[in-house]
């Protein structure tokens, strides 16, 4: 199956925008973790999110925040979503979907015990498998082959990289952030050539 949808995470330059709304992102993540070398401010992230192209969904991206935090992030940035990519409760999760109104995306570590079960029942809208906290770094994807589950699938993926994931499985989505930068920052043409790998079935020539 191809045709997954993409997730440019990481998001934090007027050029970024312009990238992602010329390429046809799917959705675009702003990083609230203070700790991230991505962090944006949430003010700046409203800034960024009002350019985006109507059809694109704005993602904020949180890890182990006070849940007061993720509230006030959220509506003063104006994100669309909400992902969490630490090891937030389910109940942390049923108070962020109450109160914000707003679908969550919830992350988690394919090498964890326990990871993949606790996806599968989570009430999260949405989930994301990845091999750690934005580490950048692939896990086993075989693991994923018969999961029952839509999710999105992170680490370790670049343009050259994708399409042995969507020919080794059938992923809702792609989250890159790290796979189309070069020096630290996001680079345009990684990013033209990762969402044509995706819409193309790997092929971005």
């Amino acid at each position: 199956m191809f045709g997954s949808e993409v997730k440019i995470c990481g998001l934090t330059r007027m050029e970024d925008i312009v990238a992602v709304n010329r390429y046809g992102a799917d959705y675009a993540g702003f990083v609230f973790w203070k700790k991230s070398k991505r962090y944006i401010d949430p003010y700046k992230a409203g800034e960024l999110i009002e350019l985006l192209r109507s059809d694109i969904k704005s993602v904020g991206v949180f890890l182990d925040e006070p849940l007061d935090s993720v509230i006030y992030s959220a509506r003063i940035s104006g994100v669309e979503m909400v992902q969490l990519h630490g090891h937030e409760s389910e109940e942390y999760v049923e108070y962020v979907k109450r109160t914000l109104d707003r679908p969550v995306i919830k992350a988690f570590r394919a090498g964890e015990e326990g990871a993949l079960e606790r996806a599968l029942n989570t009430a999260a809208d949405y989930i994301l498998i990845d091999s750690g906290a934005g580490t950048g770094k692939k896990f086993d994807w075989t693991i994923l082959k018969d999961f029952k589950r839509d999710y999105f699938l992170a680490g370790g993926l670049d343009p050259d990289s994708v399409g042995d994931a969507l020919r080794t499985l059938e992923p809702f989505a792609l989250d890159v952030s790290s796979g189309v930068e070069t020096d630290g920052y996001k680079d345009a043409a990684k990013i033209e050539k990762f969402i044509k790998a995706v819409k193309n079935g790997g092929k971005y020539a």
